[in-house]
């Protein structure tokens, strides 16, 4: 059993502000059960009881978790001064709290989670983890099996040690007749993918992730658009391999 206040219950499946929460209680709106309460000290049991405003159901849930199909030409950041940002791409959703799980660069698209869960993001962006990101490139010349090899073997970005093994596949040609690496790696460093392929030669005319920590990009979401998780997802996300090959839960 977890019980807790009401209006903290309503608080934490944001439906409004705290004023607004009060009033919902007091004008007689929410019910528990079947029995309709005006006491914002009431406490419920996050488990157990049935809580609805204006009839709808709400799912007690203490924290929130977005998928986003982040469009290119939109800053990975909560707040900036020139450009719009992934948040505001939320319609309708409370964003205070809400954080961005690592970055994508501003002309790199594809799955970006946020989330108000400071312990799983903090998880999920440590470097001791090596959570797997999947990117398709798209480059500027042909790839050759040698430059693979290379991938897979780490690359020298000019940092103070090689990239780790990355798992590099030649996908279909797109489009343009361009060819398409899948890559996968397990660390984030300062525009790593770009210059991966820089190192060899070649560079990334275009860049979309895929999957994160594996979870695989809606098909479903079109460019800008986000959705809730499902709790299935959640789960996968708080069971992360370490360094170790060891699985944390939290």
């Amino acid at each position: 059993m977890s019980s807790i206040r009401l209006d903290r219950y309503l608080a934490d499946v944001h439906v409004g502000s705290r004023k607004e929460i009060r009033e919902y209680i007091r004008d007689g709106r929410v019910r528990v059960g079947d029995e309709v309460v005006t006491r914002t000290e009431t406490h419920v049991d996050t488990e157990e009881d049935r809580i609805t405003l204006d009839g709808q159901l709400l799912a007690y849930s203490k924290y929130r978790y977005y998928m986003l199909h982040k469009p290119a030409g939109v800053v990975t950041a909560t707040r900036d001064g020139l450009s719009r940002t992934v948040v505001e791409l939320l319609k309708n959703v409370p964003v205070r709290g809400l954080s961005p799980v690592g970055r994508l660069d501003k002309d790199t698209e594809g799955l970006l989670l946020l989330t108000d869960d400071g312990a799983l993001l903090h998880r999920l962006i440590s470097p001791g983890y090596h959570v797997e990101k999947v990117y398709e490139a798209h480059l500027d010349e042909p790839v050759t099996d040698g430059m693979l090899q290379c991938l897979s073997e780490g690359v020298d970005i000019g940092d103070d040690t090689k990239t780790l093994p990355a798992t590099a596949v030649r996908l279909a040609q797109d489009e343009e007749g361009r060819d398409v690496v899948e890559l996968t790696i397990r660390e984030g460093r300062f525009h790593q993918v770009k210059r991966m392929f820089h190192a060899l030669g070649r560079e990334v005319v275009f860049l979309k992730r895929v999957a994160f920590a594996g979870l695989v990009l809606d098909p479903n979401l079109k460019t800008g658009a986000y959705r809730t998780l499902s709790s299935a997802e959640i789960t996968a996300l708080k069971e992360v391999p370490d360094k170790s090959g060891e699985t944390q839960k939290g």
